[in-house]
């Protein structure tokens, strides 16, 4: 099969040096903003971080969205104005629903800081189906052991989000999700089904391949509506597939918010100078402020 018949749209993300680590961020993108309700996608790392240091995301604010962390290796503190404090590991994801609006922090716990450690994650955000845009803020978080993992011989695949290969996962979907880690060992595959509307793959590690065509490392590959292919490996791979419902109204971004209304986002801006959001309990002492400049909004579809 020709590469044009299984892939749609090839993404390099941009990326982005925060000292410490590199953030590769594959949506939004020229072209596209969303694939399914995805409409954000970072890779943060992999990287080391010296002893006595440590990451710092302080405090900010999100509306309208989900935002979704799966860490590699590593480990993050989330805190949020629930009062939430939750650890998050490798294998586990966290879920916060920002709804209304929410704020929180990322930082790296106290035991990592204290000795060297690695940083190796992923980050994205999932839109709020009309209706449900403004739903109350909401927090879970789902251990490893909490997350089907698929045997499929020379690889294996955890369901994140949304139900693969006949598992389904406990974590809360807003729309039609699908949202998987899949581990290749070399000469390992996995079958790519056609049940979603759009869906992506993000290789984000080793080699990869589908349909005899390689996918290049840290890229975000759209696939064609309604095809069926193969994904194995020769050397051994990590690849991140992604998708779900496609949204039919459009959603606007700028900075930490989404919405369907460009009107929201900027009266979200203002209350974010105005420090109308309400502020996270034990981490209220810092925040990051609004970028200058008039909002350009990202928009989809």
């Amino acid at each position: 099969m020709k590469p044009d018949d299984l892939i749609i749209q090839t993404i390099t993300p941009t990326t982005h040096d925060l000292g410490d680590f590199r953030v590769h961020r594959s949506l939004p993108a020229p072209g596209r903003t969303m694939v399914g309700p995805f409409i954000f996608f970072d890779q943060a790392g992999p990287a080391r971080i010296g002893a006595g240091q440590g990451i710092d995301v302080r405090p900010h604010p999100h509306i309208n969205l989900a935002t979704v962390t799966y860490m590699f290796e590593g480990a993050f503190l989330h805190r949020d104005s629930l009062g939430t404090e939750q650890l998050i590991e490798p294998g586990a994801i966290n879920l916060m629903t920002a709804g209304s609006g929410i704020v929180h922090s990322e930082r790296s716990p106290d035991s990592d800081r204290a000795r060297e450690s690695k940083l190796s994650a992923i980050q994205t955000w999932l839109a709020l189906p009309d209706g449900v845009e403004e739903m109350a803020p909401a927090f879970e978080h789902v251990s490893e052991g909490g997350l089907p993992v698929i045997d499929c011989g020379r690889a294996n695949a955890r369901v994140i989000m949304g139900s693969l290969w006949g598992a389904s996962s406990p974590v809360t979907t807003y729309a039609d999700t699908i949202y998987a880690d899949i581990q290749l060992m070399p000469g390992g595959s996995v079958p790519i089904d056609a049940d979603a509307d759009e869906r992506a793959l993000y290789v984000a590690g080793g080699d990869a391949a589908i349909d005899g065509v390689p996918l290049l490392p840290q890229t975000l590959y759209v696939l064609r509506p309604g095809t069926r292919a193969t994904l194995m490996s020769v050397d051994g791979g990590r690849v991140m597939y992604c998708g779900g419902e496609a949204f039919q109204t459009a959603r606007h971004v700028w900075w930490n918010f989404v919405s369907s209304s460009k009107d929201r986002l900027f009266q979200a801006r203002e209350d974010w100078e105005a420090m109308r959001f309400p502020l996270i309990p034990g981490d209220d002492q810092e925040f990051i402020p609004i970028p200058q400049g008039r909002p350009k909004t990202v928009s989809y579809p």
